[in-house]
């Protein structure tokens, strides 16, 4: 069975026992947390399609850690105006292992 979520502004294909790096989630590690906003469930009895949620559906997860992401530079430049500007951004993650998918196909 999957399922795809939403998080974060981000959609997500996910099945059970997938670690997955969503935005930063306010839970602490080993905690458990719960994606409501499901958009789609599959599996061998068919899909369920929600408009946009499917109703009655939710994925379970275990949050594992908190981390940041890869440092991405970003650089502006006017040409011929020396005009140039560096600055380094490192985005908050959180990984959790997604441990059930509830409401799924019949």
């Amino acid at each position: 069975m999957y399922a795809i979520i939403k998080s974060g502004g981000k959609q997500y294909r996910v099945a059970e026992n997938d670690l997955l790096t969503l935005e930063k989630l306010p839970d602490g590690a080993g905690q458990t947390v719960e994606l409501a906003e499901v958009l789609m469930v599959g599996g061998e009895g068919g899909v369920r399609v929600g408009a946009p949620f499917v109703e009655g559906a939710r994925v379970t997860a275990e949050v594992v850690e908190h981390s940041r992401a890869k440092k991405i530079i970003v650089f502006k430049k006017r040409r011929r105006k020396h005009y140039r500007r560096r600055m380094g951004h490192r985005q908050y993650q959180t990984v959790v292992r997604i441990t059930g998918i509830v409401g799924g196909v019949a």
